[in-house]
């Protein structure tokens, strides 16, 4: 796999966001990818060093629409943790500086 095939979007949420300031980003990855491959892949993308990856399955929530009942999908969540001496990842474009 390639390394844009592991990192699938970045997790924009409140927490999320908190975390950022420790260096500590969320991603959505690949149901397959593993600690390695998580690691490696934000390497390469955003020319960054990482001390550790924590990775979690989330399982999808049931949700019903009328009689009709279903799952949402399921997903694989990292947390990459920067070193200290690394550059910030910068999620927004930010054209104006």
């Amino acid at each position: 796999m390639e390394a844009r095939d592991i990192i699938l979007r970045p997790v924009i949420t409140e927490a999320s966001a908190a975390l950022m300031d420790q260096k500590r980003y969320t991603f959505d990855v690949d149901l397959r990818a593993t600690k390695t491959n998580v690691k490696n892949a934000v390497e390469e993308i955003f020319g960054v060093q990482v001390a550790k990856v924590n990775i979690m399955n989330v399982k999808g929530k049931q949700k019903r629409q009328g009689r009709y009942v279903g799952y949402t999908k399921r997903r694989r969540k990292a947390i990459v943790t920067l070193t200290a001496d690394s550059k910030e990842i910068k999620l927004f474009g930010d054209d104006n500086e």
